[in-house]
């Protein structure tokens, strides 16, 4: 019997979570311990709503100075609902500064895919599947292109930089999670994954997956939240030292930092 208070689905970025550290999962997911905001993850934010209401205008007017011209007002729609993102910049300096950087990332989308040839199907899609085993996937989906022939192709936006090929598994495994969501929920397979990196240089990366291929991520989400009920079960989460620590907001509280986790919620 789970005596953890797990969550009812399971979405790509909880996954990720753990796979890179089953107690950062547990703080995030079951703790729900607050984050401090940070200026990259809120640039994500940003520059993500520009290019989903740049789809909302008639093809021809999506220009590179159109969608800049977006960033400024969805700065501002942010703000009203966020007003603590303020306290994210020392002056005025800095925050013209960010918002100086987002302009250059919506910038640079225009030299990787052209937006008056694309009409998405979605935006923002928001996704909730059973699988046939009864696990429930959630998650939204950048965009989704369908094909006059039925072709479908899911769009992840990326504000950083592309990894190098040998660290661009986190980044397959969620677009892979996306796939599967899309398959169980439409009974297509999709024709292609597309990541669109607009930080560093700028780059595009694709997957064409097969279906054996699908089958093969959903069996390791499964396996994924086996394991993820099994922690529930024993109540052991086990803390995973990497790289990635140094920037886990978590770290006063995690045993590999001397730290004592908060007592476990359970039903």
């Amino acid at each position: 019997m789970t005596t953890a208070l797990l969550p009812s689905a399971l979405s790509p970025s909880r996954a990720s979570d753990f796979l890179q550290c089953p107690l950062l999962f547990r703080f995030r997911a079951i703790d729900k311990l607050p984050e401090p905001p940070s200026s990259a993850a809120l640039r994500g934010t940003l520059v993500h709503a520009c290019l989903e209401r740049l789809y909302e205008l008639p093809a021809e007017t999506r220009t590179a100075r159109t969608a800049v011209g977006l960033v400024e007002p969805q700065w501002e729609t942010l703000r009203a609902k966020r007003p603590e993102v303020d306290d994210l910049f020392a002056d005025d300096a800095a925050r013209d500064a960010w918002l100086e950087s987002a302009r250059a990332l919506v910038t640079r989308y225009f030299d990787l895919e052209n937006p008056t040839a694309l009409e998405p199907r979605d935006r923002e899609l928001r996704l909730d599947v059973a699988l046939p085993s009864g696990l429930r996937l959630r998650g939204y989906v950048d965009r989704l292109d369908v094909a006059p022939s039925g072709q479908i192709r899911i769009v992840d936006y990326k504000t950083g930089k592309s990894p190098h090929p040998r660290f661009e598994d986190k980044a397959r495994f969620q677009i892979f999670f996306y796939a599967v969501m899309i398959w169980r929920d439409l009974g297509v397979v999709p024709t292609r994954l597309q990541l669109v990196y607009l930080g560093g240089d700028g780059a595009v990366r694709w997957y064409d997956p097969t279906e054996d291929e699908l089958r093969a991520a959903e069996a390791e989400i499964g396996h994924i939240w086996d394991r993820i009920e099994e922690a529930g079960r024993t109540g052991v989460w086990e803390p995973r030292r990497s790289k990635l620590c140094g920037w886990c907001d978590h770290q006063a509280l995690c045993p590999e930092f001397g730290g004592t986790p908060p007592p476990l919620p359970t039903r």
